[in-house]
């Protein structure tokens, strides 16, 4: 048999290359090329061979004893589509520190105590931390098996000598597991792939819910192979800013529910906390005489949520003003300067101009185009948005609002904060309601909305 010629792995994006080199071509990454034993092929006439027989079954098989398991976090439900899929595999990323061990210890422990038994292996973590965790936030009593393991073979053979099987398995984190009979360390490529690839039969065979978590890179994405997130369900990410106590669980996929719903929270001494109005916590009470800051009606999956978009135009005598961006896409604000610059006739190549969603959050709707137009609007002529003031739509190349999706959901939520006046492009279909509706069709109507608007007198 002949002998397996060795590779070299990208452990960021597992691209393989002959010979070591320093920076991965595919990916751009640095010194992350590691030896491995390549792949043997696989024999020729395998195919021919007699294999086990399949069981066909209909699409409209009987699920009816197919329920989710609740974990009694209503915004980790939510974001899961409502609950856990029994033997579905679930990844979860997010930064060092952000709080994902201590939102799926919560969830487990609450779990526990409901009744369905949970698992929680740690991979790096003593159990004696875990525990003291757990005392920390209320938890130490929830009947949680608690275990600190790295092989995948001893944790496969626990599991499934445990009766009754259990409803919950949580490894902390898939980069610390090892499969024995890989010759590679901890973390590569394969060790990945394989371990995964064990816990996810397992899940199946088992009817276990088995929750992954994975590291991320300085890049935000996580660690490891892409095709683990192939592998898994559903994937979510934790976001945040350590310099805020929000949190945002994100999922951009899920085989069972939406994509692009999120879960907010809020930490605290005691743990996470739910937020149920995260609308309240996104949005202030600035000074109604300060000009640059509108508000946004915005959907986060079936979730309307409004936030403060805050622009400031200050001028600047470099021959290339700086243009920077927080929570809103860079090549998108280019262009609405661009649109403002042509079709409204205001000028912003001598200003620089800087854009802000307040509260760490992350927009990715189009619909934050009439938002953001108001804020710097309001910004260069120094005119304060109108008190009670909502924007949203779709701006074009040519200057024109388009309207956007579920406006009746964004009106009802801006309409429990005390929202009068919505401003939102032509043409949208809006039920009658407490609110002002004022539509515009052109960005022009927004410059003359803040130049018919008086300018209110600054408090010295």
């Amino acid at each position: 048999m002949a002998r397996p010629s060795e590779q070299f792995t990208c452990q960021n994006c597992g691209e393989t290359y002959r010979k070591w080199q320093g920076r991965c071509d595919s990916c751009g990454e640095w010194n992350s090329l590691l030896q491995s034993t390549a792949d043997v092929a696989v024999p020729s006439g395998l195919t021919t061979g007699k294999g086990r027989n399949l069981t066909f079954t209909a699409l409209n098989a009987d699920i009816s004893d197919y329920k989710r398991t609740i974990s009694h976090i209503g915004e980790l439900d939510r974001v899961l589509g409502g609950g856990f899929v029994p033997g579905s595999s679930i990844l979860i990323g997010g930064d060092p520190g952000i709080g994902k061990s201590t939102l799926l210890l919560q969830a487990v422990a609450k779990m526990a105590m409901a009744g369905a038994p949970c698992i929680y292996i740690s991979g790096e973590e003593a159990t004696q931390q875990i525990s003291m965790r757990a005392q920390r936030l209320g938890l130490a009593d929830a009947p949680v098996q608690l275990a600190s393991a790295n092989s995948i073979r001893d944790i496969i053979t626990s599991v499934e000598k445990t009766s009754p099987a259990p409803k919950l398995l949580v490894i902390d984190s898939i980069q610390t597991v090892f499969a024995d009979n890989l010759p590679s360390a901890p973390g590569t490529v394969a060790q990945v792939r394989a371990s995964a690839q064990e816990l996810i039969r397992l899940a199946r065979k088992t009817g276990t819910s088995v929750i992954l978590v994975g590291h991320v890179t300085k890049d935000g994405q996580i660690a490891g192979p892409r095709v683990l997130e192939h592998m898994v369900d559903t994937v979510l990410y934790f976001e945040g800013d350590r310099g805020h106590q929000f949190r945002i669980l994100r999922a951009v996929k899920n085989r069972f529910g939406a994509t692009d719903e999120i879960g907010v929270f809020e930490m605290s001494d005691a743990g996470l906390k739910e937020v149920a109005n995260p609308s309240s916590l996104f949005i202030s009470s600035p000074d109604k005489t300060i000009s640059g800051a509108s508000v946004f009606a915005g959907m986060e999956g079936t979730r309307p949520l409004l936030v403060e978009i805050q622009g400031l135009v200050a001028a600047t005598a470099q021959a290339t003003p700086r243009r920077a961006v927080v929570g809103w896409d860079n090549a998108r604000l280019a262009m609405i300067l661009a649109v403002l610059d042509t079709r409204c006739d205001l000028s912003f190549s001598g200003s620089e101009v800087y854009l802000n969603v307040a509260g760490g959050l992350r927009v990715q709707e189009p619909a934050a185009d009439l938002a953001v137009a108001a804020a710097l609007v309001s910004s260069v002529s120094d005119i304060p948005v109108p008190p009670g003031s909502l924007f949203f739509g779709e701006i074009g190349l040519s200057g024109e609002v388009r309207p956007v999706g579920q406006t009746d959901a964004r009106l009802k939520e801006a309409a429990k904060l005390g929202f009068t006046t919505a401003i939102i492009p032509a043409g949208s279909k809006v039920k009658s309601g407490p609110m002002k509706i004022i539509e515009i069709a052109h960005l022009r109507e927004i410059v003359s909305l803040f130049s018919e608007t008086k300018p209110m007198t600054r408090a010295v």
